[in-house]
């Protein structure tokens, strides 16, 4: 088990500005305290020796060229708007101009 006990979880949360009951400190010092314990286990695992990895896999990104396929008009494009205006489509308002 860790150090993580009800008085550290009560200090941590004078540190951050957050209130919490009784309650809330029992039960964030239990869960505090397993993901503690869960971060040491993953710890004695990992060896020196092997390097850390961000993936298991190499990724690399992999392109094509762009290629223009068949496209629909302007005029098509709006054809089923409920509404337009200047070759856009014209949508309500959502944000007030200031």
């Amino acid at each position: 088990m860790s150090e993580i006990n009800r008085a550290a979880v009560a200090h941590l949360a004078r540190l951050a500005h957050i209130e919490m009951t009784a309650e809330e400190l029992d039960k964030m010092a239990g869960e505090l305290d397993v993901i503690v314990d869960s971060i040491k286990s993953v710890q004695e695992v990992a060896r020196p020796d092997v390097p850390a990895t961000s993936h298991p896999i190499p990724l690399t990104n992999v392109f094509r060229e762009d290629v223009v396929g068949e496209t629909l008009s302007q005029e098509l494009a709006l054809a089923n708007a409920p509404d337009a205006a200047d070759g856009r489509f014209k949508v309500p308002a959502i944000l007030d101009e200031e």
